[in-house]
């Protein structure tokens, strides 16, 4: 327990953070305070930004409109997480050809996939409870959340009155404006999970990452599958190596990927509810795609609409992201918000790392700042694809040679063992061998990413990464390779393979056995 002292009537007293906390609060109420702090939005950065504050002994309150969980629970990573754990045990009974094993078509039962889905959310979801909170010491408020001036917020009729508060709101998937979408009843990465039956076909509209992860479940699990993207490739943030690997998986398990196309009109099939076709524009020819199901994963906007921002001086951008500095603060300096609000990096586990700054920063005044240097980012498709830090193009516009180490996962004991063997890693170094960006496409490429986030963190050059002993065979040993075969090619230099002739022969005249 962290603890503070203070001096009182010449002995010292020690008092714990959250005793001097809730001292401080009583004395804030008197000054017509009701909360330290109030947090909008009960997703993952608003539990954890309620869950800290309130373990520290401040008085918060958490209002939350809809479910407690956030899109993490209900709409996102678990569930389709849980969906895409069927789908690749569907995928690996009909190629256990690949380890000498019969291969068999399973017989997938959606419904049971999806109760699947939905009883992993039941296991996950006290986590996120209101009980839990209330245990916790949080004030949980039902309802939506409208500022209604700096310093206080009104809840189904109740005005809250808060010292700090955290914005926490969170996104929600944005519509393309295409003519007669409407008409075709699209599913959206929120509505995805009230389908009851496995549609025959499937168009997504989108290949970034989600797209991509439930275009190749579908897939598994039995659809026809079309993936359509406007940009050049999928996965456009991510190395060209790692999307042309990705993209040639999906064709070899029959999804049809469509890049650099434009969507011009939906137009609904009065017999299929739900089905239609879409028109297309692909380089200067026109297409019809028809579809069972239109699936939509083009990106998202934030929830801020409705919030009164303006009556509490917090600014946003175009599309209406809270304005942030590097300490999450907004415009208004009382307030803070955390997450997909602030238009960052839309990841869970970015939430949770802004929930574990923005609240120290809010209820302490102190100035802890976020730095994205080292934050993983994770494909979940199959292979999976995991970044770190630079991609190469990036390090290419700040140095004008950065150090590159690559390695096929083609030529990894492990890889070979399970059948797998498809996928690479490439580490960016800067011009002194620190390591400054990773890829890994490959099986399990999201859990060997953390070491080299950690090594990022540090400052650690590629030497490190290549003398950390791993265990063998594991899949974490590719980047350790990656960066053996960098050490190599150095040894390997003619000059540096002059300089050890030397200096074995100097050692041979005086370091002879006595």
């Amino acid at each position: 327990m962290i603890e503070m002292s203070t001096t009182r009537g010449g002995h010292v007293v020690r008092a714990s953070y959250a005793d001097t906390v809730r001292s401080v609060s009583r004395t804030k109420r008197s000054f017509g305070y009701e909360y330290d702090l109030a947090v909008i939005g009960g997703g993952t950065g608003g539990l954890i930004s309620a869950l800290i504050a309130a373990g520290i002994g401040a008085r918060v309150a958490l209002v939350e409109r809809a479910r407690l969980g956030g899109d993490c629970l209900w709409t996102g990573c678990v569930p389709s997480k849980s969906l895409l754990a069927a789908a690749d045990l569907a995928h690996r009974m009909r190629h256990a050809d690949r380890v000498g094993l019969t291969a068999t078509e399973p017989q997938v039962d959606f419904s049971g996939v999806m109760d699947h889905v939905r009883k992993a959310q039941e296991v996950i979801a006290p986590q996120d409870s209101a009980a839990r909170l209330a245990r916790a010491g949080v004030d949980v408020v039902a309802g939506t959340a409208r500022f209604v001036s700096p310093g206080a917020i009104e809840v189904a009729g109740r005005r809250l009155r808060f010292r700090k508060a955290i914005i926490a709101t969170g996104s929600r998937p944005a519509m393309p404006l295409i003519p007669g979408l409407d008409d075709v009843e699209p599913l959206t990465s929120d509505t995805l999970w009230n389908l009851g039956t496995l549609p025959s076909s499937l168009v997504v509209l989108g290949a970034g990452a989600i797209g991509c992860e439930l275009a190749q479940g579908f897939s598994r699990l039995g659809s026809r599958v079309t993936l359509i993207e406007s940009a050049a490739r999928l996965l456009s943030s991510e190395e060209p190596r790692a999307s042309e690997l990705i993209a040639t998986v999906l064709g070899e398990e029959g999804i049809e990927v469509r890049c650099g196309v434009r969507v011009s009109a939906a137009h609904a099939d009065p017999a299929v509810a739900g089905g239609g076709t879409l028109e297309t524009e692909d380089a200067g020819s026109s297409s019809s795609i028809a579809f069972a199901r239109l699936l939509i994963v083009a990106g998202r906007i934030p929830s801020t609409a409705d919030l009164g921002l303006e009556r509490a001086g917090v600014g946003t951008d175009e599309r209406g992201h809270v304005l942030v500095d590097a300490r999450l603060r907004s415009t208004a300096a009382h307030i803070y918000a955390v997450g997909d609000v602030t238009g960052g990096m839309a990841f869970t586990h970015v939430a949770a790392y802004h929930a574990r700054v923005a609240t120290i920063n809010a209820l302490f005044a102190v100035r802890r700042h976020v730095d994205y240097t080292a934050v993983p980012r994770v494909c979940f498709t199959d292979p999976e694809v995991a970044r770190v830090g630079l991609t190469l193009a990036q390090a290419r516009v700040r140095w004008r040679e950065p150090v590159i180490a690559s390695f096929d996962y083609a030529d990894l004991d492990r890889a070979i063992t399970d059948g797998r063997r498809e996928g690479f890693v490439t580490l960016v170094g800067d011009p002194k061998g620190r390591l400054v960006g990773a890829t890994i496409a490959a099986a399990g490429a999201g859990e060997s990413i953390a070491e080299l986030a950690a090594w990022i963190a540090s400052g650690a050059k590629l030497d490190r990464v290549s003398q950390t002993v791993h265990a063998y065979p594991t899949l974490s040993e590719g980047p350790s390779r990656a960066a053996d075969e960098r050490l190599r090619a150095r040894y390997a230099a003619p000059r540096t393979q002059r300089l050890a002739r030397g200096a074995l022969r100097v050692l041979s005249l005086v370091d002879r056995p006595r």
